[in-house]
């Protein structure tokens, strides 16, 4: 009877513990997921494009008369100044008077440049101006700020126009130089080898012609080479291009015309992918209001806007970038520095709506959110989460509301 009762008891015993091992293999475990946080974070959105340098006023130096250029001993890159270094020599093929039809056409071009040149000193003198209420304002917005009395979107909009006139004076001096380059040009063409001073200047003591010096128009580099060989050219013949690399560079980038209505002259941009160490900081100055028609590398036909970009850092941040480079420019058009993020791979479509699945004592939740702007990796939450709420990233399409949900450990 009693080994009866002990076979009994080891059956027992034997069911249970297999009924224990079955619950347990057959047991739900939870789902294997990545788990993100929202956090309150700086986020920014910004419009990403290739762009290229380019010398903002690049001169092209051309030949004054017909004649021979003499070998030109100039190379990219060398430094000029204006009116003083000697970029090219020639020898006039012909010493005589222009004919009577080049000179009309000589001076109605001096009248012209002389026209320019006034518009342009009007110009400066109204960016002369914009420049000093925009000096003014901004010291009174700066001391408006401390006092309270505007707000920090109003310093910045003072800060924005100042930096807007300064440019502007910027480029208003730098064309009256090109215009009086221009001028000097066409006063070129008006030399006469039969008067007495252009005659003293071309022909030596014994009546043998002497190089006519071209000087550089403008101070700044050579930046390249169009005629570099001595050989026989005519009148206004392209020879060399200079300009500025190092306080007039800027950025040419060809916008998309959907991104360019988003981007305005002021917008700050992150200059990336340049060659050299850290990000340039740039301002847009400038978005043409002409778009023009661009296929793509894989012949998708697109329109194209132009934006101009301005450096904002020192000459010394940006050692090493010439004429033609490529870099990469990131317009910010929408920046926050406490807004509330969601890493945007959590997000899903539920419908028409968005949507994360949040996770509460190791349970999956969906929950509908309403989301701003979204950058491909993070999301700003306007309404329906919290700092410190964990959401799924990735979540699978079988994950549901109420599955039991576990943080996938990475070894």
């Amino acid at each position: 009877m009693a080994r009866k009762r002990s076979r009994s008891f080891l059956t027992g015993v034997a069911v249970i513990a297999l009924a224990a091992v079955l619950t347990f293999a057959f047991w739900p475990r939870p789902t294997m997921v990545d788990i993100g946080e929202v956090t309150i974070d700086r986020m920014i959105l910004t419009i990403d494009e290739e762009g290229r340098t380019r010398v903002h006023d690049a001169y092209v130096i051309s030949t004054p008369v017909a004649g021979r250029l003499m070998r030109v001993d100039v190379e990219p890159g060398d430094a000029v100044e204006r009116h003083k270094t000697v970029v090219a020599q020639m020898l006039p093929s012909n010493p005589a008077a222009l004919d009577v039809r080049s000179r009309e056409q000589a001076r109605s071009a001096v009248a012209a440049a002389e026209a320019a040149l006034r518009l342009a000193r009007a110009e400066l003198n109204r960016a002369i101006a914009d420049k000093e209420l925009a000096d003014i304002d901004l010291e009174r917005a700066r001391t408006l700020r401390r006092s309270g009395t505007v707000s920090e979107a109003a310093l910045d909009r003072a800060i924005r126009e100042a930096l807007a006139a300064q440019a502007a004076y910027d480029t208003a001096e730098a064309v009256i130089e090109m215009r009086q380059a221009e001028l000097e040009n066409a006063r070129a063409q008006l030399i006469g080898f039969d008067d007495r001073p252009g005659l003293d200047a071309a022909i030596g003591e014994f009546g043998q012609s002497v190089p006519i010096p071209i000087r550089a128009p403008s101070g700044g580099r050579v930046l390249r080479l169009i005629q570099k060989s001595e050989t026989t050219l005519p009148a206004g013949t392209p020879i060399m291009e200079i300009g500025n690399i190092d306080s007039d560079l800027e950025v040419l980038v060809e916008l998309l015309s959907t991104d360019a209505v988003q981007v305005a002259p002021g917008d700050r941009v992150l200059i990336e992918k340049w060659g050299g160490s850290g990000t340039l900081n740039a301002v847009v100055q400038r978005v043409d209001p002409w778009g023009f028609t661009k296929f793509s590398a894989l012949g998708v036909e697109e329109q194209r806007v132009n934006a101009i970009i301005r450096f904002v850092d020192s000459q010394s941040a940006q050692a090493g970038l010439g004429h033609g480079f490529r870099v990469e420019a990131r317009i910010i058009v929408w920046e926050d520095d406490d807004a509330l993020v969601v890493p945007s791979s959590a997000l899903f479509r539920d419908g028409r709506s968005w949507s994360v699945f949040l996770v509460e004592d190791g349970i999956a939740q969906r929950r509908q959110v309403d989301i701003g702007h979204n950058n491909g990796i993070q999301a700003q939450v306007v309404n329906g989460l919290e700092p410190g709420d964990r959401v799924i990233l990735y979540p699978a399409s079988g994950l549901s509301d109420g599955m039991r949900v576990a943080q996938r450990e990475i070894h």
